[in-house]
């Protein structure tokens, strides 16, 4: 067998890794039986097969074993040699203690060194001499030395070989070692002493690190569209693993969603700390203006990152004492000082430091950083973005809603509103309808971002404009569902990349109609949780109102409606989907906080929610969607600010109704001006209910903020302006109406319907 070919592979364990054609005709195992099996039972095996034979090992060749790097392991390769000459063995063994790239040391029983190469200092720097004869942790000055001392204490004590343990030197320059321990035996067993093995993987061990850093970078840095906060996952990365502190500045502008500034930054453009680790607090500035001649200052004109040695009278030191006073006391030697850049644009810089016991920075140690802060920058710039159409999103949303507090005479409002962190799209309103009635309505757009604070304000316009027909409320969300279905229609016939271009839109929403005077609500809801009402008494319950679909629902479903009964200082509360299980639950936790209202002030019991819900720590993603919640206490209209007049079906209706109407004008101190057209309208509008209408006819007069003229009838057509001829005699009662009136309408109930006029201000409301 040619002398040189290798055999077979060992790994650590004394396991065969690799069995080659010259290892299956010498000992007559194939590889696939060999491969995996420990090299000691193959060896007895091929050894008792021989000596059954008769024939010995006499015609085997003569092998060598050597350790070998592979990657930052120790393997045992073993190599046909031929027959060995006379002294060749000796020869061997001194080719390995002079020649060999791993450092070989023998110890005797008492772990003191008796021999070791020459061609590697190993450890140390120290010629063979003065190590000859001392113990093995005072030659090689390991870190740690009495742990050292233990392993191979216990490789003499029992057999088992350490391998591969990796070992620093406690001396600088700081070195790493891969050290294996094996212990020696005769040819009768008798323990001799301890080998070992020692390969310096400083290098291998330090590009291992900084790989496993950027991994750690990537994995960690970037989960949260929040400046600041991807700051901090940066510096929590790489201290200690890389720096033994580091500090993150970004230019304030960037933090407020702004442009980064062009290069090179000018030095009065102010940053702010936004991050540090390892650092006292008090040693670093929360902002401020990077001089001339700093090394950040530097970064931030070329962004090239810098390796920077600390020495006494470096000229940064005078050109920025702040930042000397910082590095100073912390005891850094080493600095690096790498941008957080993209596009070319300056976002911010990073100072990584090292103390003390810490190596100094290498050259390939700046690539490591540049490479961590361009992902940071990366993730920075896309929570400034976020954080850019976060500010615009909000202040669209806030214009969209109502600027001032609502204010109504017969209802007592209070809104609870946590806005979403990308600007939601939940919005309330409490509009004033005739008859002295209030719509409360509440409303949520599925999203959010600028697309789901414009759809808000085109919904919540959609609203406003329906309410003022006077409709239902199932009537309305029907109405409102089919705009909602026509918007989504249009946004999905913008471009792909159009920011409205999305899929279905979907709402939710709540409308509540309280009468004063009839003391009813009548409430309906597409996709949102059952209203809770609490009665005067404390009493709480759920208005059983069935659910209809999203707005934009594609099924076609109707919206149910129910009216119920309302006393006087009852309250009742509408929320979004968000605060259905904590708030509107009749078992939610927070439920409590509406049970025992009472009479406790509306803006106490909302600040109440408020802050329960503010503790719960949980965000607006965690609520799938926008807490709102809007509280509303009612009323009664005082019964003599009311008139109600039941009507004959003829002629003498007319007469009747002016002159019930002028009465009680002048009871209520109506000025004369606002009576005559009050009475004109009365006038009117009972004569078109004698001719068109359904008996039974009623008058009612309502006297709240505005002068409400109603008629009702039990017929059900529906009356227009007519536009009447010079020579007609009728059809122009109703646009008499229309030109004296503020506005005017229609208002359908189960029974007929109620056409009504409000006049402008100039009513009295103070009565006798």
């Amino acid at each position: 067998m040619p002398s040189g070919d290798v055999l077979v592979l060992v790994d650590e364990d004394g396991r065969v890794v690799e069995w080659r054609r010259p290892a299956e005709e010498l000992f007559g195992w194939s590889a696939e039986e060999a491969v995996g099996r420990s090299v000691t039972a193959l060896v007895c095996r091929v050894g008792a097969d021989r000596d059954d034979r008769g024939d010995g090992f006499s015609d085997a060749a003569t092998v060598l074993v050597k350790p070998v790097m592979r990657g930052a392991s120790v393997v045992w390769q073993v190599l046909a040699v031929g027959d060995t000459a006379p002294g060749q063995d000796v020869a061997i063994l001194e080719a390995m203690f002079t020649r060999s790239p791993v450092a070989l040391h023998v110890l005797d029983d008492q772990l003191c060194v008796v021999r070791t190469s020459t061609a590697t200092r190993g450890v140390r720097d120290t010629p063979v001499g003065n190590v000859l004869g001392k113990h093995f942790t005072e030659a090689c000055e390991l870190e740690g030395p009495e742990v050292e001392a233990a392993v191979a204490q216990g490789v003499l004590d029992s057999g088992e070989p350490a391998l591969n343990r990796l070992v620093r030197s406690a001396e600088a320059p700081r070195r790493i070692y891969s050290v294996s321990y094996f212990r020696l035996e005769d040819s009768r067993g008798l323990v001799l002493g301890v080998a070992v093995s020692v390969a310096d993987v400083t290098e291998l061990e330090n590009a291992r690190n900084r790989l496993a850093l950027l991994d750690t970078v990537r994995t960690r840095v970037g989960h949260w569209l929040n400046v600041g906060i991807v700051c901090r996952e940066l510096v929590e990365a790489v201290v200690p693993a890389f720096a033994g502190s580091a500090i993150v500045e970004v230019v304030e502008d960037v933090l407020r969603g702004e442009e980064p500034p062009p290069l090179p930054v000018h030095r009065d453009v102010p940053m702010r700390r936004t991050a540090f680790q390892g650092v006292p607090a008090d040693m670093v500035e929360e902002a401020r203006a990077l001089p001339a001649g700093n090394p950040l200052a530097s970064v931030l004109s070329d962004l090239r990152p810098r390796r920077i040695s600390i020495e006494e009278g470096s000229s940064w030191e005078a050109a920025d004492p702040a930042w000397a006073g910082v590095i100073r006391p912390s005891g850094a030697h080493s600095v690096i000082v790498a941008p957080l850049a993209v596009r070319g644009q300056a976002l911010g810089v990073v100072s990584f430091y090292r103390h003390q016991q810490e190596d100094p920075f290498e050259e390939a140690d700046v690539t490591v950083a540049s490479a961590a802060c361009a992902h940071a920058a990366l993730c920075i710039d896309n929570a400034r973005r976020y954080m850019r159409e976060w500010i615009i999103a909000s202040a669209v949303q806030r214009r969209l809603l109502p600027q001032q507090p609502v204010i109504q005479t017969t209802v007592e409002i209070s809104e609870l509103h946590f806005s979403g962190p990308e600007g939601g799209g939940a919005w309330s309103d409490a509009i004033a309808l005739p008859g002295a009635r209030t719509a409360l309505i509440v409303g949520d757009v599925v999203g959010r971002g600028v697309a789901a604070a414009l759809t808000t304000g085109l919904l919540r316009t959609a609203t406003q404009t329906l309410a003022a027909l006077d409709l239902q409320p199932d009537e309305l969300l029907a109405r409102l569902s089919d705009t909602a279905a026509r918007l989504a229609a249009a946004y999905a016939a913008l471009p792909p990349m159009d920011s409205l271009h999305r899929g279905p839109l979907a709402a939710g929403c709540a409308i509540a109609i309280y009468d004063p005077i009839e003391l009813t609500c009548t409430v309906a809801r597409a996709g949102f949780p059952e209203p809770v009402v609490i009665l005067p008494g404390g009493t709480s319950a759920s208005l059983s109102v069935p659910s209809g679909p999203l707005l934009a629902g594609l099924d076609g479903a109707p919206f149910p409606a129910i009216t119920a009964d309302l006393p006087e200082g009852s309250l009742l509360a509408l929320g979004t989907a968000a605060l259905a299980n904590e708030v509107l639950a009749p078992s939610g936790p927070l439920r409590p906080l509406l049970d025992g209202v009472g009479g406790r002030p509306l803006p106490d019991v909302r600040d109440a929610i408020a802050h329960a819900l503010a503790e719960d720590h949980r965000t607006v993603d965690d609520r799938t969607g926008e807490p709102l919640m809007l509280l509303a206490r009612t009323k009664a209209l005082p019964h003599d600010r009311v008139l109600t007049c039941g009507l004959p079906a003829g002629p003498e209706a007319g007469p009747i109704a002016r002159a019930a109407a002028r009465r009680q004008l002048n009871i209520w101190r109506v000025d004369e001006e606002t009576a005559f057209t009050a009475e004109l309208i009365v006038s009117e509008l009972v004569g078109n209910a004698v001719r068109y209408g359904t008996p039974p006819l009623q008058l009612r007069l309502i006297c709240e903020r505005m002068l409400t003229c109603e008629v009702s009838d039990a017929g059900t057509s529906a009356p227009h302006v007519k536009h009447a001829r010079t020579i007609d005699e009728t059809g122009r009662g109703l646009f008499i109406i229309a030109n004296l009136a503020t506005q005017w309408g229609t208002r359908y109930q189960e029974q007929g319907k109620i056409i009504w006029a409000e006049l402008p201000s100039g009513v009295s409301t103070t009565s006798d």
